[in-house]
């Protein structure tokens, strides 16, 4: 039994063949926005992300502590005033 003869590559085929990585796209202005700030910001940009980092822990106890403060607010509301 022979094999089937191969079938002739077309460039359609032939670039689909190829993986993703190897396709060439032109940049586009995101990509380039990116490229510029990594460029001018390398040096501070560890710490802009651990400040970035700090403000949203702070945020987020700050949030805790507000419901907590709420839940007893609600709390002391809805007993309402007791007799002596």
């Amino acid at each position: 039994m022979q094999a089937a003869p191969p079938a002739p590559v077309t460039t359609a085929r032939a670039f689909s063949a190829l993986p993703s990585t190897l396709a060439v796209r032109p940049p586009s202005l995101t990509g380039a926005l990116r490229a510029l700030e990594g460029l001018l910001m390398r040096g501070g940009q560890r710490t802009a992300r651990r400040n970035a980092w700090s403000a949203v822990l702070e945020d987020r106890r700050r949030a805790r502590a507000r419901r907590e403060a709420q839940s007893l607010l609600e709390a002391a509301a809805a007993a309402g005033p007791q007799a002596t």
